[in-house]
């Protein structure tokens, strides 16, 4: 046997040389062949049981938030009008059209009536399928009808145990992502449990089941998953195409399932265009994920009859303008420091420059306003000048669109999530930092100060790390979309716990790595942790579970119990955008309004509506309501003398300030009790 070793004493007798090779080589071999067959089967076990793991907390997740929903309503016991009222405002109206679906006689006819829907609009027909993201109640539907269940589960539940078990998924694919990032599944069983317990933070889904965010966060977990396997190195070309393809399946179902997909792919876009412009991702694969996200939301575009609000998303605009951006300037990628810097300007003007020109020929073209009141939304709430308009206002008014409160970080540091949170986010921006610099300088000298820096921030670490600033800004400017940044905030917190790298960065930095104690922290930190949180949040969670509630709005069960007994099949409500969701759902019966507020026309059929709560003479509002064949006004006591919001803030002022009808404020001074009285001028 022949070998190559490195010479390390002085000379030798060739024969003895030889003879000495082939003895250490037969005990190496032997060696090697032991400990490869030991390392293989400990990594079947440790797949096999963490496989396992994964498996069993996504289905007692599922089986958690499923025993909190009927701990908290009595589902189970409740007639039907009540059960369908616990689906509040929008998720009324998209369980309406499965409920459509289900009582259909034929699914063609069922489907011909979504095609062609005229009750929810009234004098108007409305594509549902083009306007609404419904294909998940299309095809839940089409399920039940068709498997023989329908004597042992009735609808409501087929429907609400589905989403239950997507959070199974969604659980799963978060523990999958945290174990590729940090090697270990003990990091995935931490995310895991960091997830159920911070569950007011990361998800609501026991309370709004049928939500679209509820449908599309575990695919949209899942292609994260996808995503990080994906820029892992060394993957065969077989792997490559197979995850390639389950990143396509994941974000299809991602955008099939949500209307705000792009508006979340086009921050997960910047992210990969950001680590590109760095060279901390390969280009190929960033081509690729660019190329996916565009065939993705297109073909989604054909399945929703080519949605106009598809075509004119700044996704695609970005993604096609980065593209060609890339055919242009071909040698990005090279020169020195100042030079590549100055390319990577030019690089980035060209980039937004295109974006907004490819954006505004297609809006152009294709007469687009449907998305028109989120950018006036967010010119307000950036403080780019006030707005009287009233759908900007109406969202500026609205908690869910404001700053994440602060209360959000107590409860999360209370789990000690926030604090971990931290602890590795700092590490790898310095990391990440660092990289980018060498990687543009090109020198080898910093290259060789920076080497022990690049093994903590590998291409699927750098993408997770940037995913999650980016979504967590999201979630710092509006409330709503902190779901998406806390649920992979346990993700990036167990990684940073569990991690080899990021262990390693620490204890260098202050002179205190070795290997051994590096394996030594890596496991014992997140099982006491983990121990820490079952001690002291598992005694809360059992009182929660344990804890029983009914369902009680006796007022709304008889106004749906009155409209069904003394108003015809064919009669035309007008009210809020809330309780009319409601209305159809528990009636059927013809809105003028709902609460799918993606489309002009509706936006500006809304605010006519109503006019019934502002000041308008009696002619005019009639004259109003008539217009849209209205029959019947629900008028709400909860809008009428409105405390939820500030003055100014409330219903009618939204509507006042809109039809320029400003209240004034006199300031009168009462001697007598010498206080200072407001009143209000009409």
């Amino acid at each position: 046997m022949t070998t190559v070793r490195q010479r390390r004493g002085g000379r030798v007798t060739e024969g003895s040389e030889d003879q000495s090779s082939e003895e250490k080589n037969v005990k190496s071999d032997g060696k090697v062949l032991s400990d490869h067959t030991g390392g293989k089967l400990w990594n079947i076990l440790s797949l096999t049981l963490g496989g396992i793991v994964a498996i069993g907390l996504g289905l007692l997740t599922s089986f958690y938030v499923a025993t909190l929903h009927e701990n908290d309503l009595w589902f189970s016991n409740i007639k039907e009008v009540e059960r369908e009222i616990s689906f509040r405002t929008e998720c009324g109206l998209y369980y309406s059209y499965y409920k459509q679906m289900i009582q259909a006689s034929t699914i063609q006819q069922g489907l011909h009536g979504l095609v062609y829907d005229n009750k929810t609009e009234s004098v108007r027909t409305i594509n549902i399928l083009e306007r609404m993201n419904v294909y998940q109640e299309v095809f839940l539907s089409i399920l039940y009808r068709i498997l023989p269940i329908q004597q042992y589960l009735e609808p409501v539940y087929f429907y609400i145990y589905t989403l239950f078990g997507l959070q199974a998924v969604y659980v799963f694919a978060l523990y999958v992502t945290s174990w590729l990032l940090s090697g270990t599944w003990l990091s995935g069983l931490l995310a895991a449990c960091w997830y159920i317990t911070n569950r007011i933070d990361t998800t609501r889904v026991e309370f709004t089941i049928p939500l679209r965010e509820n449908w599309a966060l575990p695919f949209f977990a899942i292609q994260i998953a996808a995503i990080t396997y994906l820029l892992r190195t060394h993957l065969q070309p077989a792997q490559e195409r197979l995850t390639l393809l389950a990143v396509f399946i994941a974000t299809f179902l991602f955008s099939l399932t949500w209307q705000f997909n792009q508006f979340m792919m086009l921050i997960q876009a910047l992210a990969l265009f950001i680590l590109d412009c760095f060279d901390m991702l390969p280009t190929a694969k960033v081509i690729w994920l660019y190329i996916i996200q565009i065939s993705g939301l297109l073909l989604v575009c054909v399945l929703q009859f080519f949605n106009s609000m598809i075509l004119g998303s700044l996704l695609i605009s970005f993604n096609a303008s980065v593209l060609i951006a890339r055919t242009i300037q071909k040698n990005l990628k090279k020169g020195n420091l100042f030079n590549r810097l100055g390319k990577l300007i030019l690089h980035v003007l060209l980039v937004s420059s295109l974006t907004l020109l490819v954006n505004k020929f297609i809006k152009k073209s294709l007469n687009l306003e449907s998305d028109e009141h989120i950018f006036k939304f967010l010119k307000a709430k950036f403080g780019f000048g006030s707005t009287r308009d009233f759908d900007a206002n109406l969202y500026l008014c609205e908690e869910a669109f404001g700053l994440l409160p602060l209360n959000t970080f107590s409860r999360l540091s209370d789990t000690l999530l926030f604090y971990v949170y931290i602890f590795s986010l700092f590490p790898l921006t310095v990391a990440a930092l660092v990289v980018a610099f060498r990687n543009l300088s090109g020198s080898n000298q910093i290259q060789e100060k920076a080497e022990e820096y690049t093994i903590t921030l590998k291409p699927d670490a750098a993408y997770n790390l940037i995913h999650t600033v980016l979504f967590g800004c999201l979630a710092l400017s509006t409330m709503r979309m902190k779901y998406l940044w806390t649920s992979h905030m346990c993700v990036f917190a167990s990684f940073g716990l569990c991690s080899t790298e990021v262990w390693r960065l620490i204890l260098e930095c202050v002179h205190l790595y070795t290997s051994q104690r590096t394996q030594v922290i890596k496991y014992s930190i997140p099982i006491i942790t983990l121990l820490y949180i079952s001690y002291k949040f598992w005694p809360g969670i059992m009182d929660e579970l344990s804890e029983l509630r009914e369902f009680y709005d006796p007022d709304t069960v008889e106004l749906m119990n009155w409209i069904k007994s003394n108003t015809p099949n064919t009669a035309v409500f007008a009210g809020s955008m809330q309780l009319l969701a409601g209305v159809k759902l528990c009636t059927g019966r013809t809105l003028t309004n709902h609460p799918h507020y993606e489309d002009k026309h509706l936006r500006e059929r809304t605010k006519q509506i109503y006019q019934i709560y502002a000041k308008r003479s009696p002619e005019d509002v009639y004259r109003i309501l008539r217009s849209f064949g209205t029959d019947y006004v629900i008028l709400e006591d909860s809008i009428c003398y409105e405390r939820r919001h500030s003055r100014g803030c409330r219903l009618r002022d939204l509507l006042d300030t809109a039809n320029g009808h400003v209240p004034k404020f006199h300031v009168l001074l009462d001697i007598n009790k010498k206080q200072t009285i407001l009143r209000q001028s009409v």
